[in-house]
């Protein structure tokens, strides 16, 4: 049998209990920070006996067999004998920390040395071995820093597999050498500029995603952060078992009928996903084959653009060093003459030295699928679209995706407008984290939560063994008002935030008291917010939109049975309404053109049999003039309008009435100028184009306050066009 040195073993045992300790009191799933951290000081270590001179028996070291059959054990493994005819014959400093066990305890100070650097090189002929994870270095390790410049804190101990699991290059890396090589010219080779290679196995670079920027970010392009599975399984040691690195099936199956073996992870789809990423038609195919789909088109693309463009055609090699070689004889094929150094690809632009690093990423990280594979596929994407720039016949896009429905849209501003100051505000939490609902449905309370990369599983689902919902009977709105869908709880959970943030009540107060055409300087403009579906739903049982003293308002718009809730008419994962469901009753109508039995010329255009959804646009058209007349006329201050531009509301500086690009820029915002009259108004106009469904949830309902509006604004601009308009009863 194989002997080990007690010693080490002994270390090992206390190291094992202090890393434990540790790791139960660290966060599972730590917010990314870019602050500096402080250097960590490792404890001081009991002084163990000395072992006696025969040794003791491997079957006493704790999961010895494990790690002896691991990569990490695997001595005739090119990444731990890749020096060996080196001169001198040691590990450099670039590469210690991951390759041998010295440079390791040098980067983490169990040596003693500062934390987060290796001093020196490390003699060949290391593995990674027990002492390389449990010293006394890493039982305080709780921060990693990415070669990008972000950090991570407050991890437990898979802060040591993150380590050396980030690749040694990130998007600024290219960045870098692109402006090392003096390129000037995105599409001219440089003949400085070579390949930018990630390294390995960089699974943490997918996990964070735009968190630590691992990836070649394109400018101007938002991307997924952390990628939060479920908790108990969201960290490399929840999936791998740290010693055999192998994954832990068992716990995907759970929840993933059919997983028995890791090659099934490749066929899992969450509900998450619910479009197709690479256009091929299958919506139901794993992940894994949704980003293969999307490399394939990249390689694709970057092997058009390297004969139209870069003048010299490439080929590619998952195995050999550069990876990227002259296709000398132009078949489209990496022959076995082409895959070698002297043939290293020499003919690089700026443009394609991006696309190419994202392409390794994809394949380097062959697990990428699950660590954050909607980061990876938002990187595939963007560079098969900036290469599609410069060819001559783009790679197809049309029919592929590169994000998810609102709900699991992690890129989009919904969720990542808090990345900098690192946490959702209370105000925000409940709708825009994957923790603020179940916590407000639990505790009835707003409270700052952690950013996240879109909702969870267990946002909505209270149990992730049956995955039954949270059981709601009423929703409290922005008017008071307390209201709900009568034996709906899943659909009364939707109108927690599908509610808005505004109502008649709120905007009444601001404006209480007040000469309704005088400007009050502090005054601002008050918004909805976005998809206030449920509000526009119960009509004036929830006063969503601002409502006239006097006026009589439809309430709740009931349906037909079966189609009176939100999740009635709505994929409840995808959000797409259920358009084919509309068709048994409506003739095959298309939403927009669906009339229902409400009756009247409401727009004035002539056309009284037009769907509801144009009687409100032709309405938005009128109340944005009158909006505009008003302003004109009587607040002597011309606005304009911008759907997409906060805060929406801008000063028209030419008086042209159209919305200019210079203008629609905050600095510009409409303020200090606000009347009343035009602020309520303003509020109306702004909640039906934020409720784009609002034709359909109440357009009775929507067309009485529109016609109100107009009808308002005209009482003092009587230029205001409101001939043939009807209200309906």
């Amino acid at each position: 049998m194989k002997k080990v040195n007690l010693k080490t073993v002994l270390i090992f045992a206390v190291l094992v209990i202090a890393a434990l300790m540790l790791a139960a009191c660290t966060s599972a799933t730590p917010a990314p920070t870019q602050a500096p951290v402080a250097t960590a000081v490792a404890p001081s270590c009991p002084e163990p006996t000395a072992c006696p001179a025969g040794g003791v028996d491997e079957a006493t070291v704790p999961n010895f067999d494990l790690w002896s059959a691991s990569p990490h054990a695997d001595a005739k493994a090119e990444a731990f004998n890749h020096w060996n005819e080196e001169d001198p014959k040691e590990i450099p400093t670039s590469c210690a920390k991951c390759h041998s066990q010295a440079g390791f305890q040098d980067y983490v100070g169990a040596d003693g040395s500062e934390v987060f650097t290796v001093d020196k090189a490390a003699a060949i002929g290391s593995v990674i071995s027990c002492d390389t994870c449990h010293n006394s270095g890493t039982a305080t390790l709780t921060t990693v820093k990415f070669p990008s410049g972000a950090e991570v804190t407050g991890l437990g101990r898979e802060a040591v597999c993150m380590t050396c699991h980030q690749g040694t290059a990130a998007g600024s890396s290219v960045d870098a050498a692109i402006e090392k090589a003096g390129a000037t010219d995105l599409d001219t080779p440089v003949k400085d500029l070579g390949f930018t290679n990630l390294h390995y196995f960089a699974a943490s670079v997918a996990r964070y995603g735009t968190d630590v920027k691992g990836g070649y970010q394109y400018e101007g392009k938002s991307y997924d952060a952390l990628w939060q599975h479920v908790q108990g399984v969201n960290t490399c040691t929840d999936c791998h078992n740290p010693h055999s690195l192998e994954l832990q099936v068992d716990k995907c199956s759970t929840c993933h009928e059919g997983v028995t073996k890791a090659e099934d992870l490749r066929n899992v789809r969450m509900a998450s996903s619910q479009v197709d990423y690479d256009g091929d038609g299958d919506v139901k195919e794993g992940i894994y084959y949704e980003v293969d789909g999307l490399r394939t088109m990249l390689y694709t693309a970057i092997q058009a653009y390297s004969k139209e463009v870069a003048g010299s055609a490439v080929v590619y090699s998952p195995t050999v060093y550069p990876y990227f070689f002259a296709d000398t004889n132009a078949d489209g094929k990496t022959d076995e003459a082409e895959a070698a150094f002297a043939n290293a690809y020499a003919s690089w632009t700026p443009r394609m030295a991006k696309a190419a690093f994202n392409y390794q990423l994809s394949i380097k990280d062959p697990g990428s699928y699950a660590h954050g594979g909607k980061y990876i596929i938002e990187l595939l994407y963007d560079s098969i679209e900036n290469l599609n720039e410069k060819l001559k016949t783009p790679v197809d896009l049309s029919k592929a995706h590169r994000i998810d429905p609102g709900h699991f849209a992690g890129s989009e501003m919904a969720f990542r407008d808090w990345d900098e100051a690192g946490a959702v505000p209370a105000t925000c939490s409940k709708c825009h984290s994957a923790t603020g609902l179940p916590q407000f449905l639990k505790e009835g309370v707003n409270i700052s939560n952690p950013v996240s990369d879109g909702l969870m599983c267990e946002t909505c689902h209270s149990d992730l063994t049956t995955f039954a919902r949270y059981q709601v009977e009423t929703v409290k709105f922005p008017s008071g008002a307390s209201l709900g869908f009568e034996g709906k709880p899943d659909a009364n959970l939707c109108i927690n935030c599908h509610q808005g943030r505004e109502s008649t009540v709120s905007v009444n107060k601001v404006v209480a008291g007040q000469d309704r055409d005088t400007i009050n300087e502090k005054l601002t403009f008050r918004n909805v917010h976005y998809f206030a579906a449920g509000a526009t739903l119960f009509g004036t049982d929830a006063k969503g939109m601002y409502e006239y003293d006097g006026k009589e308002y439809a309430g709740q718009f009931k349906h037909v049975d079966g189609y009176n809730t939100c999740v009635d008419c709505h994929d409840t994962h995808a959000l797409s309404a259920k358009v084919d469901a509309c068709a048994g009753c409506h003739n095959g109508q298309k939403p927009e053109e669906i009339r229902m039995t409400t009756q009247g010329d409401f727009d004035g255009d002539g056309n009284a049999t037009e769907g509801l959804a144009g009687e409100i646009e032709t309405l938005q058209e009128k109340m944005l003039a009158a909006i505009q007349a008003y302003a004109k006329d009587v607040v002597k201050k011309p606005i304009v309008y911008s759907p997409a531009a906060y805060p929406y509301w801008f000063n028209d500086t030419n008086a042209n009435g159209q919305l200019d690009a210079e203008e629609a820029v905050s600095d510009n915002s409409y303020k200090a100028t606000w009347t009343p009259r035009l602020l309520e108004a303003a509020y109306n106009y702004q909640y039906v184009v934020k409720d784009p469904g609002a034709f359909v949830h109440n357009g009775k309902y929507v067309i009485q306050v529109m016609f109100d509006t107009i009808t308002d604004l005209k009482a003092k601009v009587p230029s205001v066009d409101t001939a043939g308009l009807v209200r309906p009863k």
